[in-house]
């Protein structure tokens, strides 16, 4: 019997079929926000300045964006992209492995790996790809990769690509990826993976006992600084924050942030990235980054390195939020850098806040479970370099007003 006929055969005896596309039909929460007017996701924007962006004829304050230093409309990394797409054009239209790489990625990657302190690095299009590829590049047949609950979905992914065994471990808890890594055996080559700063809670890796932890169970750690790129350490990431750069074995990093443009990279010793560099699928087989945002890369790096202000007052806005935030009584976990949640646990709740929030011309981030634990669903608040007090003030009246209108704030 063929397989139509066998097909056929079922549905006649009354047995049903299965429709690969059922689970899209029976999905229907988001347009059920949608219906009642509290969906928080894909909000189109018409214009953007950074600090502000334009809905229709509506300014909204935003306080959800990654654009921690506020360089997306510095006019040196502007002119930079510019100039880039006048020389190169738009895209190399190819992989680095083949047609696609210009003497302008490896500038990058040299200035990049000097940056943070690494002998090497590798520049892939996206920071996603850069941990899919390097995880599934190093993590292999036999070997274990350790991660921390809290890891991007990056992180995650890659160890599922890899051919290794992914275990995990309790959010920054040494005392359990001590009790994770005291059961693999000494002759299993072990990688632990943390967030220098995660993206959610606004908190950072405890690497010096990480460090610790991964050195006495002979496991390599990868760092992933996405969020600590141009925060911490001068900018230069988690490593350089606690003075560790030696110690850790790779950096991986987005564009996407700080560095105002797309893309990502890995750091690290020169024998590895090289390994990776011939390994990586999502390197090999995806285009390289277009001219443009690798210019913009270069000239954001520029910026970082001679003009320190920026940062420090990243930190001043920072320090002033967190200060004003918590007297209004809003409850922010453990935040230690510029993403601070507002925790307010009840994912309706969450919902209907950031709505108003947005009606009342203030953009942040609502995040629901999964993208949380249960009984987590928060606001992400962040903050940029360009923020100027008056908009913070403004922010912090809003908060104030619609807290008490919903009733988070008593």
């Amino acid at each position: 019997m063929t397989t139509d006929s066998k097909t056929h055969a079922e549905a006649a005896l009354g047995q049903p079929r299965a429709d690969i596309f059922s689970k899209a039909h029976e999905f229907t929460r988001a347009r059920e926000a949608m219906a009642i007017g509290i969906y928080p996701f894909f909000t189109p924007f018409d214009d953007s300045e950074g600090t502000v962006v334009r809905s229709g004829d509506r300014e909204i304050l935003m306080l959800g964006s990654n654009n921690y230093l506020g360089l997306t409309t510095h006019p040196k990394v502007r002119e930079a992209a510019i100039e880039a797409v006048r020389r190169y054009g738009t895209s190399v239209t190819g992989s680095r492995f083949m047609n696609g790489t210009l003497s302008l990625h490896r500038e990058l990657e040299r200035r990049l790996a000097q940056f943070v302190g690494k002998p090497s690095a590798l520049v892939f299009s996206t920071g996603f790809q850069t941990n899919l590829g390097t995880i599934s590049a190093i993590v292999g047949r036999g070997d274990i990769v350790i991660t921390d609950k809290e890891d991007h979905a990056s992180i995650i992914d890659g160890c599922r690509l890899s051919y290794g065994e992914m275990r995990r471990f309790k959010h920054s808890d040494m005392d359990d990826l001590e009790r994770v890594l005291s059961q693999i055996p000494e002759s299993t080559a072990k990688l632990v993976i943390v967030d220098g700063v995660y993206s959610m809670g606004g908190d950072i890796a405890p690497l010096p006992e990480l460090v610790r932890v991964c050195r006495k169970y002979g496991a390599r750690l990868l760092v992933d600084d996405a969020h600590s790129m141009g925060v911490l350490g001068n900018g230069r990431g988690t490593a350089a924050h606690f003075g560790l750069t030696e110690e850790i074995d790779l950096i991986t990093g987005t564009f996407s942030k700080s560095f105002a443009s797309i893309g990502g990279f890995v750091a690290g010793d020169d024998q590895v990235v090289h390994y990776i560099q011939h390994f990586a699928r999502a390197l090999i087989f995806s285009a390289a980054l277009p001219a443009p945002n690798v210019a913009t890369v270069l000239a954001a790096l520029d910026i970082i390195e001679n003009e320190p202000e920026h940062v420090q007052r990243l930190w001043d806005n920072t320090s002033y939020m967190k200060q004003h935030i918590k007297a209004l009584g809003f409850e922010i976990g453990d935040s230690q850098t510029p993403i601070i949640p507002i925790i307010v646990r009840d994912e309706g709740l969450t919902l209907i806040f950031w709505k108003q929030l947005f009606e009342a011309g203030l953009y942040t981030n609502a995040v629901i479970p999964p993208g949380v634990p249960p009984n987590m669903s928060l606001l992400r608040t962040s903050y940029m370099a360009t923020h100027t007090r008056q908009q913070l003030d403004r922010a912090l009246e809003i908060l104030d007003k619609v807290g008490h209108a919903v009733g988070i704030l008593s």
